[in-house]
């Protein structure tokens, strides 16, 4: 199929939330070779950042990820924002937690996103959620709040768990329908779908496909520094230059948002009537391809025909 006779997906509504404002995406104006990175959340979205700077950086230890790839449609970001990236003379590298039908799309910009089993998202969201200080509240439910504001999270992180699930992804936004957006899209050209699972479990050949799916060519010699900053032990040391605002809004600081990297920590808290509801639900939102790949990761089997 050519590139004319794709049917490019098109923004259909407006999302606005606490942390969210999706209409800046109308007013961006988009180069041939940005790279937007995109997730629900606390999937491994830092982590992809900082890939994808030291693929277009060549392992440059001093990039800045956190300063130089900002979360465009959070909502309070600094007024100039768009005229700070519109500045950037390098590859761009922008980030979204939207949904896909949310988001103004590029044929030509490349996408990347990438998913996680919404157990382990639930549990990393809650580091985050209760490392927050009080700049974070104070900024979320400040000016020009739309909807109801964030509120401290539930000491009891099964019951936090329950009320996510309950709820769609409370207190934050929608998770269902953001992973099934981004499925729908997987077999677009310029689209790739990873999973942190499979990041995990081989670092160095998921990074290889998303340097060649970004079209960056990485000298011989540089690929062993680009994965040994890719790693959590380096971003951990370095925690200033990855995380956002340099860890400014989280008690404890950078290293409090870049916390352990690991999956199952819900294995010893969840009940298996808990594990069923959420497979049941996984299954009845996405349907069996896309739960499976949402579960375990390894997009390759199950791919569009």
């Amino acid at each position: 199929m050519s590139a004319g006779e794709i049917e490019w997906p098109t923004k259909r509504r407006e999302l606005h939330n606490h942390h969210m404002d999706s209409t800046i995406w109308d007013r961006f104006v988009f180069r041939d070779d940005d790279i937007i990175v995109a997730t629900y959340a606390k999937s491994g979205t830092t982590w992809t950042q900082h890939i994808v700077g030291q693929l277009v950086f060549g392992g440059d230890p001093d990039v800045q990820i956190s300063q130089i790839s900002p979360w465009l449609d959070l909502r309070i970001m600094p007024p100039d924002l768009l005229d700070q990236v519109d500045a950037q003379q390098h590859r761009r590298i922008v980030k979204t937690h939207l949904p896909l039908d949310a988001l103004t799309f590029s044929p030509k910009a490349k996408y990347i996103y990438i998913a996680r089993d919404g157990r382990d998202v639930v549990w990393s969201m809650y580091n985050h959620h209760s490392s927050a200080n009080q700049m974070w509240y104070d900024a979320l439910n400040g000016p020009g709040l739309v909807g109801p504001p964030i509120d401290r999270p539930d000491p009891d992180i099964r019951s936090y768990f329950h009320t996510w699930m309950e709820k769609d992804g409370w207190p934050f936004w929608a998770f269902w329908e953001n992973i099934s957006t981004w499925w729908a899209a997987r077999g677009l050209p310029n689209v790739k779908l990873i999973h942190f699972n499979d990041l995990k479990r081989d670092p160095e050949g998921e990074i290889r496909a998303i340097a060649d799916f970004l079209g960056c060519e990485v000298a011989a010699d540089r690929w062993p520094v680009i994965l040994e900053h890719c790693t959590f032990a380096w971003m951990k040391a370095n925690a200033e230059k990855v995380t956002p605002l340099g860890g400014a809004i989280f008690e404890g600081g950078a290293k409090a948002f870049i916390n352990k990297g690991v999956n199952g920590r819900w294995r010893d808290v969840l009940t298996p009537e808990d594990n069923a509801v959420y497979e049941r639900r996984a299954l009845a939102e996405l349907g069996p391809d896309c739960a499976r790949w949402l579960a375990e990761g390894a997009l390759a089997k199950a791919e569009p025909a």
